[in-house]
């Protein structure tokens, strides 16, 4: 009966990758955050935690590919899986690229800003982890919209900041700043941005199964 319930998907393997896929996600925002805290401290740095968490989210995104070509039935649409298994895909990718470009930065690394950035989007990761976990018990909309408003809300915060942040870089910066530091400024923006559309999928599944 084993291999029925397999291609049946009446499982829990799919929420069971979609959480980890999460779980993945937040934490390679947790890990670019003391990344930046060693920066700032002196203390040499170590990427190897975050290369450690991508291998592991395309593992998971393997697996989604793979359960998703053997199971004739899943609990959500399948559609509706793969843009959410893709969705979360994209927010640690963006967080590796991050790390990449402000480890060759030559200049004064603005921690204070980075810092701000980061913890509006630990919040976004946060929010889409819980929300993604809402989905294996039935999908409570009204919660979800709760914490979806909060994730919203940490995106426009992080817009607020960029431009912020901007804005005292072109009062300040220097020619080699004003060069690089945007482009890092809205990378990190951008990461918020990927929680948030992760976020809005979740809500489109969740009011397709409510």
């Amino acid at each position: 009966m084993h291999w029925l319930k397999r291609l049946l998907g009446r499982d829990d393997k799919f929420f069971d990758l979609l959480e980890g896929a999460a779980e993945e996600a937040k934490a390679s925002v947790d890990i670019f955050t003391r990344h930046l805290q060693a920066i700032a401290s002196g203390t040499p740095t170590n990427v190897d935690d975050l290369i450690f968490a991508r291998r592991k989210e395309k593992r998971i995104r393997h697996e989604m590919t793979e359960a998703l070509s053997r199971t004739f039935v899943t609990p959500l649409e399948r559609e509706d899986i793969e843009a959410l298994s893709f969705a979360l895909y994209r927010i640690p990718k963006q967080v590796e690229k991050i790390v990449e470009r402000i480890s060759i930065y030559p200049g004064r690394v603005p921690f204070t800003g980075f810092l701000r950035q980061a913890e509006l989007m630990a919040q976004a990761a946060e929010s889409v982890a819980f929300m993604v976990k809402q989905l294996r018990h039935g999908a409570n909309i009204e919660k979800i919209r709760e914490v979806n408003d909060r994730l919203q809300f940490a995106e426009g915060e992080a817009d607020k900041v960029m431009l912020g942040l901007l804005k005292e870089l072109y009062a300040t910066g220097d020619t080699k700043e004003l060069i690089i530091l945007p482009e890092i400024y809205e990378m990190i923006e951008q990461a918020v941005d990927r929680c948030r559309n992760a976020g809005n999928v979740v809500v489109q599944i969740a009011l397709k199964n409510s």
